[in-house]
Protein backbone atom coordinates (compact mmCIF):
# COMPACT_ATOMS: atom_id res chain seq x y z
CA UNK A 1 0.00 0.00 0.00
CA UNK A 2 1.36 3.77 -0.79
CA UNK A 3 2.08 5.90 1.79
CA UNK A 4 0.38 9.16 1.20
CA UNK A 5 0.79 12.38 3.32
CA UNK A 6 -1.76 15.78 3.29
CA UNK A 7 0.06 18.89 2.70
CA UNK A 8 -2.06 22.03 2.48
CA UNK A 9 -4.55 20.58 -0.28
CA UNK A 10 -1.89 18.69 -2.08
CA UNK A 11 -0.74 15.17 -1.43
CA UNK A 12 2.29 13.17 -1.57
CA UNK A 13 2.81 9.87 -2.62
CA UNK A 14 5.74 7.77 -1.96
CA UNK A 15 5.75 4.16 -3.78
CA UNK A 16 7.58 0.65 -2.61
CA UNK A 17 10.15 -0.83 -4.89
CA UNK A 18 7.96 -3.49 -5.24
CA UNK A 19 4.60 -1.66 -6.56
CA UNK A 20 4.40 -0.17 -9.97
CA UNK A 21 2.23 3.25 -9.72
CA UNK A 22 0.46 4.58 -12.50
CA UNK A 23 -0.82 8.21 -12.62
CA UNK A 24 -3.38 9.74 -14.92
CA UNK A 25 -4.09 13.55 -14.97
CA UNK A 26 -7.21 14.61 -16.89
CA UNK A 27 -6.27 11.09 -19.11
CA UNK A 28 -2.91 11.81 -19.59
CA UNK A 29 -0.63 9.57 -18.12
CA UNK A 30 2.06 11.38 -16.11
CA UNK A 31 4.30 8.78 -13.74
CA UNK A 32 4.80 5.28 -14.46
CA UNK A 33 6.77 3.25 -12.77
CA UNK A 34 7.69 1.05 -9.31
CA UNK A 35 9.40 3.22 -6.20
CA UNK A 36 7.98 6.47 -7.47
CA UNK A 37 7.54 9.15 -5.39
CA UNK A 38 5.38 12.22 -6.60
CA UNK A 39 3.37 15.31 -5.56
CA UNK A 40 -0.18 15.58 -6.98
CA UNK A 41 -3.99 16.84 -6.59
CA UNK A 42 -6.57 14.24 -5.19
CA UNK A 43 -9.19 16.04 -7.29
CA UNK A 44 -7.52 15.78 -11.28
CA UNK A 45 -5.45 12.23 -9.90
CA UNK A 46 -6.35 8.60 -11.45
CA UNK A 47 -3.77 6.47 -8.93
CA UNK A 48 -2.99 3.04 -9.67
CA UNK A 49 -0.67 0.73 -7.61
CA UNK A 50 0.45 -2.53 -9.50
CA UNK A 51 2.20 -5.14 -7.42
CA UNK A 52 5.35 -6.78 -9.04
CA UNK A 53 7.12 -9.20 -6.38
CA UNK A 54 6.40 -12.63 -6.52
CA UNK A 55 3.36 -13.49 -4.39
CA UNK A 56 2.41 -17.32 -3.06
CA UNK A 57 -1.19 -18.38 -3.40
CA UNK A 58 -2.22 -21.88 -1.38
CA UNK A 59 -4.90 -23.87 -2.65
CA UNK A 60 -6.96 -26.79 -1.36
CA UNK A 61 -9.68 -28.56 -3.19
CA UNK A 62 -11.02 -32.20 -3.60
CA UNK A 63 -11.48 -34.02 -6.90
CA UNK A 64 -12.67 -37.79 -7.60
CA UNK A 65 -10.66 -40.44 -9.41
CA UNK A 66 -11.37 -43.06 -11.46
CA UNK A 67 -12.42 -45.33 -8.86
CA UNK A 68 -14.91 -42.96 -7.31
CA UNK A 69 -12.95 -42.26 -4.57
CA UNK A 70 -12.52 -38.41 -2.82
CA UNK A 71 -9.31 -37.39 -2.72
CA UNK A 72 -7.47 -33.42 -0.78
CA UNK A 73 -5.60 -32.22 -3.17
CA UNK A 74 -2.82 -29.09 -1.38
CA UNK A 75 -0.80 -26.96 -3.96
CA UNK A 76 1.26 -24.09 -4.14
CA UNK A 77 1.16 -21.36 -7.01
CA UNK A 78 3.63 -18.76 -7.05
CA UNK A 79 2.80 -16.16 -9.68
CA UNK A 80 3.48 -12.47 -10.48
CA UNK A 81 2.61 -9.69 -12.72
CA UNK A 82 4.93 -9.14 -15.36
CA UNK A 83 2.87 -6.42 -17.18
CA UNK A 84 1.76 -3.80 -14.81
CA UNK A 85 -0.09 -1.41 -17.45
CA UNK A 86 -1.75 -4.35 -19.18
CA UNK A 87 -2.68 -5.73 -15.14
CA UNK A 88 -4.08 -2.41 -14.40
CA UNK A 89 -5.90 -2.23 -17.69
CA UNK A 90 -7.72 -5.64 -16.94
CA UNK A 91 -8.07 -5.79 -13.45
CA UNK A 92 -9.10 -2.39 -11.40
CA UNK A 93 -5.87 -1.79 -9.19
CA UNK A 94 -7.27 1.92 -8.72
CA UNK A 95 -6.20 2.98 -5.11
CA UNK A 96 -8.00 6.03 -3.27
CA UNK A 97 -5.99 9.35 -3.40
CA UNK A 98 -6.49 10.10 0.66
CA UNK A 99 -5.80 7.06 1.79
CA UNK A 100 -3.86 4.48 -0.41
CA UNK A 101 -5.97 1.99 -0.08
CA UNK A 102 -7.91 -0.41 -3.14
CA UNK A 103 -10.77 0.44 -4.33
CA UNK A 104 -11.39 -2.98 -5.39
CA UNK A 105 -9.87 -6.51 -4.29
CA UNK A 106 -7.74 -7.42 -7.51
CA UNK A 107 -5.50 -9.69 -5.43
CA UNK A 108 -8.81 -12.30 -4.68
CA UNK A 109 -9.68 -12.01 -8.37
CA UNK A 110 -6.32 -13.04 -9.71
CA UNK A 111 -6.45 -15.52 -6.68
CA UNK A 112 -9.93 -16.97 -7.63
CA UNK A 113 -8.40 -17.00 -11.50
CA UNK A 114 -5.49 -19.15 -10.94
CA UNK A 115 -7.37 -21.57 -8.38
CA UNK A 116 -10.34 -22.15 -10.97
CA UNK A 117 -7.82 -22.71 -13.86
CA UNK A 118 -5.41 -24.93 -11.66
CA UNK A 119 -8.26 -26.90 -9.95
CA UNK A 120 -9.97 -27.64 -13.71
CA UNK A 121 -6.10 -29.07 -15.12
CA UNK A 122 -6.37 -31.61 -11.99
CA UNK A 123 -9.35 -32.43 -11.97
CA UNK A 124 -8.57 -34.27 -15.44
CA UNK A 125 -5.98 -35.41 -14.15
CA UNK A 126 -7.88 -37.45 -11.54
CA UNK A 127 -10.60 -38.09 -12.44
CA UNK A 128 -8.56 -40.52 -15.30
CA UNK A 129 -6.36 -42.00 -12.51
CA UNK A 130 -7.48 -44.82 -9.69
CA UNK A 131 -6.82 -43.77 -6.00
CA UNK A 132 -3.91 -46.37 -5.82
CA UNK A 133 -2.14 -44.60 -8.98
CA UNK A 134 -3.08 -41.71 -7.81
CA UNK A 135 -1.49 -42.06 -4.34
CA UNK A 136 1.57 -43.17 -6.08
CA UNK A 137 2.26 -41.04 -8.71
CA UNK A 138 -0.66 -38.66 -8.91
CA UNK A 139 1.62 -35.60 -6.87
CA UNK A 140 3.67 -35.53 -9.86
CA UNK A 141 1.20 -36.13 -12.99
CA UNK A 142 -1.10 -33.12 -10.93
CA UNK A 143 1.67 -30.66 -10.80
CA UNK A 144 3.09 -31.33 -14.29
CA UNK A 145 -0.31 -30.84 -15.59
CA UNK A 146 -1.41 -27.79 -13.78
CA UNK A 147 1.92 -26.39 -15.05
CA UNK A 148 1.46 -27.14 -18.27
CA UNK A 149 -2.51 -25.80 -17.70
CA UNK A 150 -1.41 -22.29 -16.58
CA UNK A 151 1.12 -22.09 -19.15
CA UNK A 152 -0.68 -22.66 -21.81
CA UNK A 153 -4.22 -20.73 -20.40
CA UNK A 154 -4.51 -17.59 -22.65
CA UNK A 155 -6.20 -15.60 -20.00
CA UNK A 156 -3.43 -14.94 -17.70
CA UNK A 157 -0.76 -13.73 -20.40
CA UNK A 158 -3.79 -11.44 -21.34
CA UNK A 159 -4.01 -9.87 -17.93
CA UNK A 160 -0.19 -9.94 -17.37
CA UNK A 161 0.10 -12.53 -14.70
CA UNK A 162 3.13 -14.62 -14.92
CA UNK A 163 3.23 -18.41 -13.40
CA UNK A 164 7.05 -18.94 -11.83
CA UNK A 165 5.96 -22.01 -10.23
CA UNK A 166 3.99 -25.13 -8.87
CA UNK A 167 4.04 -27.31 -5.95
CA UNK A 168 2.04 -29.97 -5.00
CA UNK A 169 2.21 -30.38 -1.28
CA UNK A 170 0.09 -33.28 -0.82
CA UNK A 171 -3.14 -36.19 -2.09
CA UNK A 172 -4.63 -37.47 0.56
CA UNK A 173 -7.96 -39.22 0.27
CA UNK A 174 -10.28 -39.93 2.56
CA UNK A 175 -9.64 -40.63 6.64
CA UNK A 176 -11.60 -43.72 6.41
CA UNK A 177 -9.92 -44.80 3.17
CA UNK A 178 -6.25 -43.90 3.65
CA UNK A 179 -6.77 -45.76 7.52
CA UNK A 180 -8.21 -48.70 5.14
CA UNK A 181 -5.17 -48.32 3.00
CA UNK A 182 -2.86 -48.14 5.77
CA UNK A 183 -4.50 -51.51 7.28
CA UNK A 184 -2.97 -54.43 5.19
CA UNK A 185 0.66 -52.33 5.02
CA UNK A 186 -0.08 -52.41 8.97
CA UNK A 187 -0.56 -56.23 9.10
CA UNK A 188 2.35 -56.98 7.08
CA UNK A 189 4.65 -54.65 8.98
CA UNK A 190 2.78 -56.12 12.60
CA UNK A 191 3.45 -59.57 11.39
CA UNK A 192 7.20 -58.86 10.37
CA UNK A 193 7.61 -57.45 13.89
CA UNK A 194 5.88 -60.68 15.40
CA UNK A 195 8.26 -62.74 13.46
CA UNK A 196 10.87 -60.58 14.60
CA UNK A 197 10.22 -60.67 18.13
CA UNK A 198 9.66 -64.92 17.57
CA UNK A 199 13.03 -64.97 16.36
CA UNK A 200 14.31 -62.66 19.18
CA UNK A 201 12.82 -64.76 21.78
CA UNK A 202 13.82 -67.92 19.78
CA UNK A 203 18.01 -66.27 19.50
CA UNK A 204 17.16 -65.76 23.47
CA UNK A 205 16.19 -68.84 24.50
CA UNK A 206 19.61 -70.14 22.77
CA UNK A 207 21.54 -67.86 24.18
CA UNK A 208 20.03 -68.07 27.79
CA UNK A 209 20.67 -72.08 27.17
CA UNK A 210 24.38 -71.36 26.17
CA UNK A 211 24.54 -69.18 29.38
CA UNK A 212 23.63 -71.63 31.65
CA UNK A 213 25.48 -74.28 30.24
CA UNK A 214 28.73 -71.89 30.37
CA UNK A 215 27.47 -71.11 34.08
CA UNK A 216 27.57 -74.84 35.20
CA UNK A 217 30.68 -75.38 33.05
CA UNK A 218 32.06 -72.30 34.78
CA UNK A 219 31.35 -73.88 38.46
CA UNK A 220 32.34 -77.60 37.80
CA UNK A 221 35.44 -75.46 37.01
CA UNK A 222 35.93 -73.25 39.66
CA UNK A 223 34.62 -76.32 42.59
CA UNK A 224 37.57 -78.09 41.37
CA UNK A 225 39.94 -75.23 41.49
CA UNK A 226 38.30 -74.57 44.52
CA UNK A 227 39.72 -78.39 45.64
CA UNK A 228 42.86 -77.59 44.51
CA UNK A 229 42.96 -74.40 46.10
CA UNK A 230 42.36 -75.88 49.67
CA UNK A 231 44.91 -78.84 49.09
CA UNK A 232 47.02 -76.24 48.35
CA UNK A 233 46.45 -74.20 51.25
CA UNK A 234 46.84 -76.85 53.51
CA UNK A 235 50.36 -77.59 52.35
CA UNK A 236 51.26 -73.55 52.41
CA UNK A 237 49.84 -73.70 55.95
CA UNK A 238 51.86 -76.80 57.09
CA UNK A 239 54.87 -75.21 55.50
CA UNK A 240 53.93 -71.95 57.07
CA UNK A 241 53.33 -73.90 60.29
CA UNK A 242 57.12 -75.76 60.10
CA UNK A 243 59.23 -72.57 58.77
CA UNK A 244 57.57 -70.76 62.01
CA UNK A 245 58.66 -73.47 64.42
CA UNK A 246 62.44 -73.28 62.53
CA UNK A 247 62.17 -69.59 62.46
CA UNK A 248 61.12 -69.26 66.24
CA UNK A 249 63.87 -71.66 67.65
CA UNK A 250 66.19 -69.81 65.90
CA UNK A 251 64.84 -66.54 67.32
CA UNK A 252 64.87 -68.09 70.85
CA UNK A 253 68.28 -69.32 70.78
CA UNK A 254 69.60 -65.72 69.72
CA UNK A 255 67.34 -64.08 72.77
CA UNK A 256 69.21 -66.15 74.55
CA UNK A 257 72.87 -65.83 73.24
CA UNK A 258 71.83 -61.86 73.48
CA UNK A 259 70.29 -62.51 77.33
CA UNK A 260 73.71 -64.11 78.24
CA UNK A 261 75.78 -61.25 76.78
CA UNK A 262 73.36 -58.33 78.20
CA UNK A 263 74.11 -60.06 81.43
CA UNK A 264 77.58 -60.06 80.88
CA UNK A 265 77.96 -56.98 79.89
CA UNK A 266 75.74 -55.52 82.57
CA UNK A 267 78.04 -57.60 85.22
CA UNK A 268 80.52 -55.87 84.25
CA UNK A 269 79.32 -52.35 83.92
CA UNK A 270 78.49 -53.03 87.26
CA UNK A 271 81.80 -54.04 88.33
CA UNK A 272 83.30 -51.12 86.99
CA UNK A 273 80.88 -48.51 88.03
CA UNK A 274 81.26 -50.03 91.42
CA UNK A 275 84.98 -49.61 91.56
CA UNK A 276 84.38 -45.89 89.88
CA UNK A 277 81.91 -44.98 92.73
CA UNK A 278 84.67 -46.10 95.47
CA UNK A 279 87.36 -44.44 93.75
CA UNK A 280 85.37 -41.57 93.58
CA UNK A 281 84.28 -41.56 97.32
CA UNK A 282 87.89 -41.79 98.56
CA UNK A 283 88.51 -39.10 96.14
CA UNK A 284 85.72 -36.94 97.22
CA UNK A 285 86.76 -37.97 101.20
CA UNK A 286 90.51 -36.55 100.38
CA UNK A 287 89.16 -33.46 98.86
CA UNK A 288 86.63 -32.89 102.33
CA UNK A 289 89.29 -33.60 104.06
CA UNK A 290 91.66 -30.91 102.18
CA UNK A 291 88.98 -28.29 102.28
CA UNK A 292 87.97 -28.56 106.07
CA UNK A 293 91.52 -28.51 106.84
CA UNK A 294 92.14 -25.50 104.75
CA UNK A 295 88.54 -23.74 105.96
CA UNK A 296 89.89 -24.67 109.72
CA UNK A 297 93.04 -22.69 109.13
CA UNK A 298 91.35 -19.76 107.42
CA UNK A 299 89.31 -19.58 110.04
CA UNK A 300 91.93 -19.96 112.08
CA UNK A 301 93.66 -17.02 110.58
CA UNK A 302 90.75 -14.74 110.26
CA UNK A 303 89.96 -14.96 114.42
CA UNK A 304 93.43 -14.42 114.98
CA UNK A 305 93.21 -10.99 112.84
CA UNK A 306 90.41 -10.16 114.01
CA UNK A 307 90.96 -10.30 117.47
CA UNK A 308 94.08 -8.16 117.08
CA UNK A 309 91.68 -5.67 115.03
CA UNK A 310 89.39 -5.93 117.98
CA UNK A 311 91.65 -4.91 120.48
CA UNK A 312 93.52 -2.11 118.51
CA UNK A 313 89.86 -0.56 117.65
CA UNK A 314 89.01 -1.03 121.61
CA UNK A 315 91.77 1.11 122.45
CA UNK A 316 91.44 3.16 119.84
CA UNK A 317 87.85 3.93 120.82
CA UNK A 318 88.76 3.97 124.36
CA UNK A 319 91.44 6.90 123.63
CA UNK A 320 88.36 8.52 121.74
CA UNK A 321 86.18 8.32 124.22
CA UNK A 322 88.47 9.67 127.20
CA UNK A 323 89.45 12.61 124.84
CA UNK A 324 86.27 13.39 123.95
CA UNK A 325 85.45 13.08 127.85
CA UNK A 326 88.18 15.98 128.34
CA UNK A 327 87.14 18.25 125.65
CA UNK A 328 83.45 18.10 127.35
CA UNK A 329 84.47 18.85 130.94
CA UNK A 330 86.49 21.44 129.61
CA UNK A 331 84.04 22.91 127.50
CA UNK A 332 81.26 22.63 130.53
CA UNK A 333 83.62 23.89 132.91
CA UNK A 334 84.35 26.94 130.55
CA UNK A 335 80.63 27.39 129.87
CA UNK A 336 80.17 26.98 133.46
CA UNK A 337 83.00 29.77 134.26
CA UNK A 338 81.52 32.37 131.49
CA UNK A 339 77.86 31.52 133.07
CA UNK A 340 78.63 32.88 136.60
CA UNK A 341 80.47 35.40 135.19
CA UNK A 342 77.55 37.21 133.55
CA UNK A 343 75.34 36.45 136.80
CA UNK A 344 78.33 38.29 138.88
CA UNK A 345 77.53 41.50 137.34
CA UNK A 346 74.02 41.33 137.45
CA UNK A 347 71.80 42.25 139.92
CA UNK A 348 69.03 40.36 142.45
CA UNK A 349 65.74 41.41 140.72
CA UNK A 350 67.12 40.00 137.57
CA UNK A 351 68.21 36.47 139.18
CA UNK A 352 65.20 35.95 140.53
CA UNK A 353 63.64 36.57 137.40
CA UNK A 354 65.86 33.77 135.29
CA UNK A 355 65.29 31.52 138.42
CA UNK A 356 61.53 31.88 138.13
CA UNK A 357 62.00 31.42 134.64
CA UNK A 358 64.16 28.21 134.81
CA UNK A 359 62.03 27.31 137.29
CA UNK A 360 59.28 27.62 135.05
CA UNK A 361 60.42 25.49 132.36
CA UNK A 362 61.75 22.90 134.64
CA UNK A 363 58.45 22.73 136.93
CA UNK A 364 56.16 19.56 135.54
CA UNK A 365 53.02 20.13 133.68
CA UNK A 366 49.84 22.00 135.43
CA UNK A 367 46.59 21.58 134.92
CA UNK A 368 45.08 23.93 137.36
CA UNK A 369 46.89 26.43 139.58
CA UNK A 370 44.62 27.62 142.69
CA UNK A 371 46.23 30.88 145.23
CA UNK A 372 44.74 31.80 148.76
CA UNK A 373 44.25 34.98 149.38
CA UNK A 374 46.82 34.78 152.14
CA UNK A 375 49.62 33.73 149.57
CA UNK A 376 48.39 36.58 146.95
CA UNK A 377 48.60 38.87 150.08
CA UNK A 378 52.01 38.25 151.48
CA UNK A 379 53.66 38.05 147.88
CA UNK A 380 51.69 41.80 147.42
CA UNK A 381 53.40 43.02 150.58
CA UNK A 382 56.69 41.63 149.53
CA UNK A 383 56.28 43.11 145.81
CA UNK A 384 55.22 46.57 147.34
CA UNK A 385 58.04 46.75 149.85
CA UNK A 386 60.84 45.63 147.63
CA UNK A 387 59.19 48.39 145.68
CA UNK A 388 59.67 50.82 148.05
CA UNK A 389 63.37 49.77 149.04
Amino acid sequence: MADITRRLGWRHLRGAPTAHIRHHRAGELVHDGPGLSFWFRSLTAALSEVPVDDRELAMTFHARTSDFQDVAVQATVTYRISDPALAAARLDFSVDPDTGVWRGAPLEQLGTLLTETAQQHALDVLARTTLSAALVDGVAAVRERVAAGLTAEPRLPATGIEVVAVRVVALRPEPEVERALRTPAREQIQQEADRATYERRAVAVERERAIAENELASQIELARREEQLVDQRGTNARREAEERAAADAVTAGAEAARTVRLAEAEAARSVKLAEAEADNQVRMADAEAQRSQRLTEAEAARSVKLSEAEAVRTVRLARAEAEAARETGEARAQAQAAWLRVHADVDVATLHALTGTRLADNLPHIENLTVSPDVLTGLLAKLGGGERE
